[in-house]
C-alpha cells in the first residue's frame, strides 16, 4: 500500500456509471490499491445504487474482501477516496464508512484528474477491450476481471503514486489544478 506521511492507506475507488466501458451491461465498482485489486462488483440491470446498498456493500462485502486480500490493512487507517455521488455522501453511508473505522479522502467535484480510475485504470481497460464482441454480462466481467488480475503489480502502484502527485499539484494550485484531458469516446484519459 502507499502511505502518505500521516500513515493512513490509499486505497482507490471509483463507481464509474456514466462513462465506463460496461455502459449498457450494468454499471461496476472497482476498489483497488497500490498492490492490485480488492474488489469488483456488479450491479444488476435495471437496478440503481443508493445509500442502503452502498452501506450494505462497504460493511458486507469491502471489509470481508479487505480481510482476505489485504490482511493487517484493516488495523491500519484505510483512506477511502470516491466520487461525490449521493450515496457516497449520505448521512447513512457516512456513518457506516465511520462504524467502519475508514476515513475518506475528500474529492473535489468534476475531478476526473484526481480519480485513479478515471486517468489510470480504465483507459487501458478500454483499449485491452476494444473490437471484443460479448455475449453475455458474464463474459464481460470475466475479461476484466483476467486483465485486472494480469496487471503488472507497478500497474497499481503507479496509478496511486499518480495521485499523490496530482494532489500534491492540486494543493500548490489552490484546488485550480485541472489536468489537460482528451476525450475518446466519452471516456476522459489524460495525456
Amino acid at each position: 500500500m502507499s502511505q502518505n506521511p500521516n500513515g493512513k492507506v490509499w486505497i482507490a475507488s471509483e463507481e464509474e456509471i456514466q462513462d465506463s466501458t460496461f455502459r449498457g451491461k450494468g454499471d461496476a465498482n472497482h476498489f483497488w490499491a497500490s498492490k492490485g485489486p480488492i474488489l469488483e462488483d456488479y450491479l444488476e440491470k435495471g437496478r440503481t445504487i443508493n445509500s442502503a446498498r452502498y452501506s450494505d456493500f462497504l460493511a458486507n462485502n469491502l471489509k470481508p474482501a479487505f480481510r482476505t486480500k489485504r490482511r493487517g490493512l484493516l488495523s491500519k487507517k484505510v483512506l477511502l477516496l470516491h466520487d461525490n455521488a449521493r450515496p457516497h455522501t449520505a448521512s447513512q453511508t457516512v456513518e457506516t464508512i465511520n462504524h467502519l473505522g475508514f476515513e475518506v479522502l475528500e474529492h473535489p467535484a468534476y475531478s476526473p484528474d484526481l480519480t485513479p480510475s478515471d486517468y489510470h485504470l480504465f483507459g487501458p481497460l478500454k483499449n485491452a477491450l476494444r473490437g471484443r464482441r460479448f455475449s453475455t454480462d458474464k463474459e464481460v466481467r470475466e475479461a476484466v476481471h483476467k486483465l485486472l488480475r494480469d496487471q503488472p503489480k507497478t500497474f497499481f502502484f503507479e496509478g496511486i503514486r499518480k495521485l499523490v502527485d496530482r494532489w500534491t499539484k492540486c494543493i500548490e494550485k489552490e484546488g485550480d489544478y485541472v489536468e489537460k484531458l482528451r476525450t475518446c469516446s466519452g471516456l476522459h484519459l489524460c495525456k
